[in-house]
């Protein structure tokens, strides 16, 4: 009988999945943000709202109240990502990563490298969250017959904070 050599196994590898892109704002800010969003990423960006029964009174917030955009990036974002952790220095925070994903927020557009100021615009921020995966995730979200995903299947942090030091030379704080 010949032996079974151990290989890796592939449902360990995980890859990123899709960055998504956002910015809060309401009535005339909302437009500047959109136009931010479109600018940065050559997409048309998604209007968030409230729920149907959300009510914030001290801020406001009333049901189906548009609060602000986002984008989703699914292809061709690895220039995307290196422009934006330029934007911050290339360091994050460990308290940043969560499984699965990161965030981090960049104070003015203005310092993603190739991005000028728009007079339109003004300064504002954006939100960025990088969303990881390994083979298998559909089981979980699909709708016919979903099945339960292992904590073991999550994208830990740890192995986050590696392939972010070596794929990208991040530093963590």
């Amino acid at each position: 009988m010949k032996k079974i050599e151990n290989k890796s196994n592939p449902m360990r590898n995980f890859e990123i999945v899709k960055i998504v892109l956002s910015c809060g704002a309401v009535d005339k800010e909302l437009e500047k943000s959109k136009k931010l969003l479109t600018i940065i990423s050559g997409g048309k960006p998604h209007i968030t709202k409230s729920g149907p029964r959300t009510r914030i009174p001290d801020f406001k917030v009333t049901p189906g109240m548009e609060l602000g955009t986002r984008i989703t990036l699914r292809n061709n974002f690895s220039e995307f990502l290196k422009r934006f952790l330029a934007a911050i220095g290339n360091t994050l925070k460990k308290r940043q990563i969560e499984d699965n994903h990161f965030s981090f927020g960049i104070k003015e557009y203005i310092e993603i490298p190739g991005i000028e100021y728009q007079r339109d615009i003004g300064i504002k921020g954006l939100n960025v969250t990088v969303v990881f995966s390994r083979p298998g995730k559909r089981v979980g979200i699909r709708k016919i017959k979903p099945g339960v995903i292992p904590k073991r299947q999550h994208v830990a942090k740890q192995d986050i904070i590696n392939y972010m030091q070596d794929k990208y030379a991040t530093r963590f704080i």
